[in-house]
């Protein structure tokens, strides 16, 4: 059989000048580098360098190339009989590269760009004649391939992955028709070259491999040789070289990447954190007798929290007996404090914990005020409805309040959920935050100031409480220059009986600790502080200051006043009933020449350092809100003092085990501190 249609003679891919001189410049290059290794060898012995963060060098192997699907149509020009199904072939890679991985990381990426061949050939037999046809490819790409590298063990092995980008460089073909066996004296007729049409000009797909770093050079040698043998997988998907028919291609590529980087000096190193050296200092106040009696005017959220898998009010919320009910007093809740509660913040948990005993006894002392309980489960309406009972049936049987005043709902989320559409990150806390009971009422005895709508907050408690050691009484640790020369510091605190406390570690250069944390219960000591920071190359240094600590003390009697406003998950923004109650209830109450102390939290859930900045925002936040409404009335003589806590929880309000406590710790806590006389 042969064909009519004439070709333009074009002979096969074999190697080109153009390959002659890839391959002799590689070869030229892999044996430059291999004779680098014995001269650097020769260098100073004593010096040793650390392991390189950067990585140049080439890669070489061979594509090990099947072919899949069909193809029978090779362009508009030319059909041949046979319709190809398998082919395979090997062809050449060969590709530069980049490689960036931090010594003390196992992350990592790299970038290879070079020459990629996806050669193959096909065998066919026509079943008319039983004559064997040949079908040869020689695809090749230019292919720019980064990739993310992972050192599972931190040793030489490593994996990688990422996309392959291909821009085809070749896409010629040779056909050929063989013999019939039963006429064995027929001449074959002649390969037939030309180029494949509707060729994909741009490929865009993906490869997973393994590969295991072998060192070439000692420590000694500032440029470093790496010999790296790998293997990768090309998958199939999205490697269809053409837009027509379903010819696919999966490729095993196996070979071996040279590298070379340049080491850090490691005396030199050394030599830098020594030009940078920490100076470690120890501030800590004398702490006169200063601490105010607090007036706290305590924010009280208008929902009970209920536990996953139970509809019934939980044992945290202090229940009551009809008999009880008489005895109770809002301004005197510590006759009814709830078990096993912390010591931090007792009292403001305390009045918490007695949420619906207060909403009870505000409802007997107001027999005109309604209120609905909406219950958000994401089990259900049903589940929802009955956490809203178990709160009604509380209410009716213990303050024995009217059950038409009380109306039940329930939803599969509150009206202002924690967790986001979306959202993949600390679920089972956002979920603990929206599983509760929300009380809503119209009734203005049982809410908040200014406050109306469906999430208004339920009126403050007012309760004295002793105000807290004031940031500028705390000992502050300065650690200058940490931040450069350290990746992290901690302290060792030993008391003269040699009793040790140990804080951190730090990142920042410093650090404020109360004296209560240091003291205990002890109203002074005398202290020996030993800073102990490791270097970013891996050395330890240490340094001792003795310190003289004291304890901030109350007063006797001098007043202040606290206030707190809490914020919505995630925001720093005080919604618009927050502003008017410190534009109209707060502000006037600042005396003449005060100070106010402004204090922003967050609850644990999130990133530390974004916390850190949400909280500093917050107060920011409730400081200009302040300041603007002084400003109106043309006041300037208060001052301010802000600070932003995050999630540290060594200073915040509360704990962070429940939702209770995360729910009061998105706050800032104002302190008004009254001039003194």
């Amino acid at each position: 059989m042969k064909s009519k249609t004439k070709y333009t003679e074009k002979p096969c891919f074999t190697w080109s000048p153009n390959h002659l001189k890839i391959k002799s410049v590689v070869i030229i290059a892999l044996s430059w580098l291999s004779a680098q290794t014995p001269i650097q060898a020769q260098e100073a012995q004593a010096v040793k360098y650390a392991k390189p963060s950067w990585y140049f060098g080439v890669a070489g192997g061979a594509n090990f190339n099947f072919y899949r699907g069909s193809t029978n149509q090779l362009n508009a020009a030319f059909t041949p009989p046979a319709t190809f199904h398998d082919g395979d072939g090997v062809g050449l890679f060969i590709a530069p590269l980049l490689e960036y991985r931090p010594a003390d990381s196992r992350w990592g990426v790299m970038l290879q760009a070079g020459y990629d061949s996806r050669k193959g050939s096909f065998d066919q037999v026509l079943t008319d004649c039983d004559c064997p046809a040949d079908l040869s490819t020689d695809l090749s790409y230019i292919t720019v391939e980064p990739s993310v590298r992972f050192a599972p063990f931190k040793s030489n092995f490593y994996l990688y992955g990422g996309p392959r980008l291909a821009f085809n460089l070749d896409k010629s073909f040779e056909y050929q028709l063989g013999i019939n066996p039963a006429f064995p004296d027929q001449e074959a007729s002649p390969a037939l070259p030309g180029d494949f049409s509707d060729i994909e000009k741009t490929i865009l797909s993906m490869q997973i491999g393994a590969g295991y770093d072998i060192p070439l050079s000692s420590d000694s040698n500032k440029t470093q040789f790496v010999l790296s043998p790998f293997v990768s997988f090309q998958p199939y998907f999205g490697q269809n070289p053409r837009s027509t028919e379903t010819w696919n291609n999966t490729t095993i590529r196996a070979g071996v990447a040279l590298k070379f980087g340049q080491g850090q000096n490691i005396q030199e190193a050394t030599d830098m954190v020594k030009d940078r050296e920490v100076d470690f200092t120890v501030n800590s106040p004398s702490n006169v007798q200063g601490e105010k009696r607090m007036t706290e005017v305590f924010p009280l959220r208008n929902y009970v929290f209920f536990n996953e898998g139970s509809t019934e009010i939980p044992n945290r919320y202090v229940s009551l007996t009809k008999d009880q009910v008489k005895d109770f007093k809002e301004d005197q809740l510590e006759t009814f404090a709830p078990k096993n509660l912390s010591d931090r913040s007792k009292r403001q948990m305390t009045v918490y914990y007695n949420v619906l005993n207060i909403l009870g006894d505000r409802m007997q002392k107001n027999p005109s005020a309604t209120i609905t309980l909406v219950g958000s489960s994401n089990n259900g309406n049903t589940d929802g409805l009955a956490m809203a009972e178990s709160v009604k049936t509380y209410l009716v049987n213990v303050f024995a309040i009217n059950a038409t005043r009380i109306t039940t709902k329930g939803q599969d989320k509150p009206n202002i959920p924690s967790e986001q559409p979306g959202g993949t990150l600390e679920l089972v806390l956002l979920r603990e935050g929206d599983r509760r009971v929300s009380i809503e009422s119209n009734s203005s005895d049982l809410l908040m100031e200014f406050q109306s709508g469906p999430d208004a907050p339920l009126k403050p408690v007012q309760i004295v409480a002793l105000q807290e050691a004031p940031v500028d009484s705390y000992v502050t640790f300065n650690n200058k220059g940490a931040g450069e020369a350290l990746s992290s510091w901690s302290l060792q605190i030993a008391d003269e009986q040699g009793k040790v406390k140990s804080f951190g570690p730090y990142t920042e250069e410093e650090v404020k600790i109360p004296g209560k944390s240091i003291l205990g219960s002890r109203p002074e000591g005398d202290y020996k502080v030993k800073m102990i920071g490791q270097t970013k190359s891996g050395k330890i240094i240490e340094k001792e200051i003795p310190v003289h600590v004291t304890l901030w003390t109350p007063a006797k009697m001098e007043d202040g006043m606290r206030y707190s406003i809490i914020y919505e998950f995630n925001t720093s923004k005080a919604i618009t009933m927050y502003e008017k109650y410190l534009t109209e209830v707060v502000t006037p109450k600042i005396p003449v020449g005060a100070t106010v102390l402004i204090k922003g939290h967050t609850d644990i859930i999130g990133e530390e350092v974004y916390n850190q900045g949400l909280s500093l925002a917050r107060a920011n936040d409730a400081k200009n809100i302040i300041a603007n409404a002084l400003a109106k009335t043309g006041r300037n003589d208060v001052k301010f003092e802000v600070s932003g806590f995050g999630e540290n929880e060594n200073n915040s309000p509360f704990e962070n085990k429940t939702p209770e406590e995360r729910f009061y710790n998105r706050t800032v806590i104002i302190d008004i501190i009254p001039a003194v006389k």
